[in-house]
């Protein structure tokens, strides 16, 4: 069901790029107060990019706590970015316009980009590079590093 969901967010966002206007073009962020925020800067000619793809996948289909929208670094719009969509197998949704001045950051130079905002709409972390579901999950405080528990001290007793 969440798929299926995702996939039409995903066409309504990409029909907004072809000029669509009854649906929002850009990232509002009242709509995902409450909620981490994972904004990832993608092209299909960037190869880190396209293995990060099914970890951002994973994530966003895991952890209801967590969305995770894709920008197209190239600025596709309507069926060509429809195209790269589905040959990249990316199933969270893709923004239509690009939400650097939103966010008030500088749009990136280097791919993939990621950027993250804790549930109080708060940009908390900016990452350069491929990501891991791992350290995607500890950026969205998923999951805490694993602490190793120390090894028993006790002695094992025979009964007498």
């Amino acid at each position: 069901m969440k798929k299926l969901a995702t996939l039409l967010l995903t066409a309504l966002l990409v029909a907004c790029s072809n000029g669509d206007s009854s649906a929002p073009e850009g990232l509002n962020l009242e709509n995902y107060q409450g909620r981490w925020l994972v904004i990832n800067y993608w092209a299909e000619w960037c190869k880190p990019c396209i293995e990060e793809i099914p970890e951002l996948n994973v994530l966003d289909a895991s952890y209801p706590q967590v969305a995770v929208l894709g920008v197209n670094f190239d600025g596709a719009t309507g069926v060509p970015l429809a195209q790269q969509v589905k040959k990249l197998g990316i199933e969270f949704p893709i923004l239509a316009l690009d939400p650097a001045d939103t966010l008030q950051v500088e749009r990136p130079v280097v791919l993939p980009a990621t950027f993250i905002l804790n549930p109080d709409g708060k940009l908390v972390h900016s990452l350069v590079g491929p990501q891991t579901l791992e350290s995607l999950a500890m950026a969205t405080g998923q999951v805490s590093i694993p602490v190793e528990e120390p090894e028993s001290t006790q002695e094992n007793s025979l009964p007498r």
